[in-house]
């Protein structure tokens, strides 16, 4: 049995604009007749201590599924280190003595059930505080674990140094990729635009219950 590694909170980010869907909730449109974030709940529950959302604007439109909600503290759509940092101060305050974020992004409804476990131990192995999942030769940095300890370093990137691009602030500190084979499905599909659902039905139809 594959060590889970300690305790880690699940953070699913549903903070974008989804422009490229035509605005509203990525995570609430439907695959097999369920909403995509339920989906994700369903894969990454097991795997954490605990689950938390975020999301800006009215949280009530996800009150269905009874997890806390978190908005960005940087303005102006800060992007996904925005989420993350958000993330690490409601761990800080809310469950002082965890130590361990992991984040997805709310519209990828085939996240591997091996995530945690995989991710702890390639950043054990590595001797770096971060880790990040990759599949068919590409990087996911979004999807990742993050250190409680890092958060004043991030808070310091977003608001005094501007930084955006995760990749980037994560090369500063040490982190590793860990592949995901992506058949007979990517595990880090997801859904950016109207005909992606149509893919993702079809995908979905090809995992059966894996």
């Amino acid at each position: 049995m594959t060590d889970p590694g300690p305790p880690t909170l699940g953070l699913l980010l549903a903070g974008g604009l989804a422009r490229r869907m035509g605005g509203g909730d990525k995570p609430l449109r439907t695959i097999a007749g369920r909403t995509i974030l339920a989906h994700v709940l369903e894969r990454l529950a097991s795997q954490c201590d605990g689950l938390l959302l975020n999301a800006n604007g009215d949280p009530s439109r996800f009150a269905d599924y009874g997890l806390p909600v978190v908005a960005d503290s940087v303005p102006d759509f800060a992007g996904p280190l925005a989420g993350i940092l958000a993330g690490l101060d409601w761990l800080a305050v809310n469950r002082p003595g965890a130590e361990w974020l992991v984040s997805v992004a709310a519209d990828t409804p085939f996240i591997p059930r091996d995530l945690v476990a995989r991710l702890h131990a390639a950043r054990e192995a590595g001797n770096v505080p971060l880790a990040c999942a990759a599949s068919g030769g590409w990087t996911h940095p979004v999807i990742g674990l993050w250190p409680v300890a890092l958060r004043e370093e991030l808070r310091h990137a977003l608001t005094v140094e501007d930084e955006r691009k995760i990749d980037r602030w994560t090369a500063r500190h040490g982190v590793v990729s860990v592949e995901w084979p992506v058949e007979p499905v990517d595990p880090f599909f997801n859904a950016n635009r109207p005909d992606d659902l149509a893919d993702a039905e079809r995908l979905h139809a090809a995992l059966g219950d894996a």
